[in-house]
């Protein structure tokens, strides 16, 4: 099979290697297409994404790509939020998981965040009023609205989980949070076996930090759905334990949540977790299962002794020895 593989920048060329090693050792056969993006590639060529990039997205269907630098306050915008709006990747899954002996506030945690992935804030429609005054402005609509919301249940549906928590400001915001709100209660009714928790935002950032384990599938908008899984990463261990998907109607890319971590590029420091997860995300999505569950499995059991720790977790574990672990546990 061919799958696009974006590097990305930072630490994201030294992950992708363990990305295929890993994989190549599980016996799967596929063709990388390797692409650049990002801010080394705009350094190098004067283009943030190159069109050899996109021809290979569009051809294969399937990508996974490392961090790519994104300039705060100034620059360009961000490349991931760019790829998600123009493939309509309006689905955002993330799934945080507490993984072997990794010690953190709470145990058990499994919980998969479903965020509207192209509209609200980050649609990006900004204007300039004067020097003082700036206007950004959110956008939700019935059919974005629906599509996440059907992902989630059906998510639901298919993993017999009995509750999905939708999560708004929709006590303040009544018009573009209570459509959301509205459109989650619609499709709730299709579910009648699936209860429809309603929690505003501020009050769901308590929740989590007190009773995370009440909670399995949340249900979001963007900037929101953004805000927490960050939140609910810090419970299990980081950001470099948390895989991400964004799905769409014929294209699907995954990747890290986190960022491209530029101190400690090319220094064989970093945590390949996440971006293996992203990819275990990716051969559930084209039904290699079986294979997903064995690199989850071999995660798990690396994770669980301390010697493969990485320094984000407290060890002295560089990449390539926890990617040596992960595939001994194989």
């Amino acid at each position: 099979m061919d799958i696009t593989l974006i590097e990305g920048d930072g630490i994201g060329p030294e992950i992708s290697k363990s990305l295929r090693n890993v994989f190549a050792a599980c016996g799967l056969d596929i063709n990388w297409d390797i692409c650049q993006a990002g801010e080394a590639n705009y350094e190098k060529t004067g283009e943030l994404i190159n069109d050899s990039t996109f021809a290979s997205l569009e051809k294969n269907k399937i990508g996974i790509k490392g961090p790519i630098t994104t300039p705060i306050g100034t620059g360009f915008r961000s490349i991931n939020v760019f790829l998600r709006k123009k493939y309509d990747l309006y689905a955002n899954v993330r799934p945080v998981k507490s993984l072997g002996t990794i010690e953190s506030l709470f145990e058990n945690i499994d919980i998969t965040i479903f965020r509207e992935n192209t509209e609200d804030l980050y649609a990006g429609i900004e204007k300039k009023i004067s020097d003082d005054e700036m206007h950004s402005i959110k956008v939700i609509t019935r059919q974005g609205s629906t599509r996440i919301a059907k992902e989630a249940f059906e998510f639901a549906k298919k993993n017999g989980v009995d509750k999905v928590t939708v999560v708004t400001k929709a006590n303040i915001m009544k018009l573009t949070d209570g459509l959301f709100l509205e459109v989650a209660r619609n499709v709730a009714k299709d579910y009648p076996e699936i209860e429809l928790e309603e929690v505003l935002v501020d009050n769901m950032c308590m929740q989590l930090v007190m009773y995370p384990q009440r909670y399995k599938i949340i249900l979001t908008e963007n900037l929101y759905g953004d805000i927490l899984s960050d939140l609910c990463a810090g419970l299990v261990g980081g950001l470099g334990l948390i895989p991400g998907a964004n799905i769409g109607e014929d294209i699907a890319i995954f990747e890290p949540v986190h960022g491209s971590a530029p101190d400690i590029a090319g220094k064989n420091y970093a945590n390949p977790t996440a971006l293996l997860l992203s990819g275990c995300l990716m051969l559930d999505y084209i039904g290699e299962h079986e294979a997903s569950e064995r690199i989850k499995n071999a995660i798990d059991k690396a994770l669980s002794d301390k010697k493969n720790y990485t320094r984000d977790l407290g060890g002295n574990a560089s990449t390539d020895d926890f990617t040596q672990s992960v595939i001994s546990n194989l």
